[in-house]
């Protein structure tokens, strides 16, 4: 666990966002005694005595402005939906850093690894941004505006990236969240995107928390990226045994699903079809090395089947040692 929060530096903080990653992290500060503001338009979000719900557009400078001025940092933890990432991020991305800069309050966004595109090797923080996806290039952009803006003298900037994620909070998704448990739980064979049997990071829910915490309260991250703490990589076929083992049930069968049949499927989803152009990421091995944020921060990332284990209802905690 981080170490850096100091009762006589304690401030307030906005997340933007109360989806699995906003919810843990407004949390984690309120906890730790920060004040925090958590923006979404509905004006929902974690009930917290330190935690005060705010419903404004985040997308629209006039209205962010107000609510983020004398905080510390605000933290960006919005995801649109898959399918409008090309349309609602550039003008949501611009707001927030519009917003960060009115308030001299340090801008840390939680990002993924998309930027990076098709990895050879595993992924550091100093590889370069060399997506061709759609979605790759908009995650690289926003990084590139927030970066810009920081050797600016403008704002203070850092980002954290993370793989996909595991833990109760991912719900329905996450490539191993609810609708794979589900299909567990009832003896169901479980289909996976690529291959089953390659490499894969998955990246615990709490220890993104921690590393947003981290970054929004301790002045050596900002001006650069972090990887989220994360676990050794383990295979999609082996995330599954290792759901079905904290769930107490007989192994299932996993298959994969190839691209043509996401391309058959993506004709009637619109969230399937925009998963075609990502899924090089479970064709050949997709790994991150995390060992900056850990060497810096002092964050462990927590044990996968501490993590496996807390996405099964019921089933019993294994040891969160770090």
């Amino acid at each position: 666990m981080s170490t850096i929060d100091n009762p006589s530096q304690l401030s307030r903080h906005v997340v933007i966002g109360s989806g699995a990653v906003g919810a843990s992290t407004a949390l984690l500060l309120a906890e730790r005694g920060h004040e925090v503001v958590v923006v979404t338009r509905s004006g929902n979000g974690p009930s917290h005595p330190a935690i005060r719900l705010t419903k404004a557009d985040a997308s629209i400078p006039e209205s962010l402005m107000p609510v983020v001025a004398g905080a510390a940092s605000v933290i960006n933890c919005a995801n649109p939906p898959y399918n409008r990432w090309t349309t609602d991020w550039p003008p949501l991305a611009a707001s927030i850093l519009s917003a960060a800069e009115s308030a001299d309050a340090v801008l840390v966004t939680m990002s993924n690894l998309y930027g990076y595109g098709e990895p050879t090797a595993p992924m550091a923080e100093d590889h370069p941004l060399a997506a061709t996806t759609r979605k790759g290039r908009i995650r690289a952009m926003m990084w590139t505006d927030a970066l810009a803006a920081h050797k600016a003298g403008r704002v203070r900037a850092t980002e954290a990236r993370a793989s996909d994620f595991i833990g109760a909070e991912v719900g329905d998704s996450g490539h191993m969240g609810s609708r794979v448990v589900n299909r567990i739980l009832a003896g169901k064979p479980v289909s996976v995107i690529g291959s089953p049997d390659q490499p894969h990071s998955w990246t615990a829910i709490g220890d993104v928390a921690e590393t947003l915490a981290a970054l929004a309260t301790d002045e050596r991250a900002w001006g650069r990226p972090w990887h989220v703490p994360t676990a050794p990589p383990v295979t999609q076929r082996r995330m599954v045994e290792m759901l079905c083992e904290a769930a107490g049930r007989k192994q299932v069968k996993v298959r994969a699903t190839p691209r043509l049949a996401l391309r058959l499927a993506g004709l009637a989803s619109p969230t399937v079809r925009e998963l075609i152009e990502v899924a090089y990421q479970f064709e050949r091995p997709f790994v991150i090395d995390s060992s900056s944020a850990t060497r810096t921060f002092g964050i462990e990332a927590t044990p996968l089947r501490t993590s496996v284990s807390t996405a099964i209802p019921g089933a019993p905690a294994e040891s969160n040692a770090r």
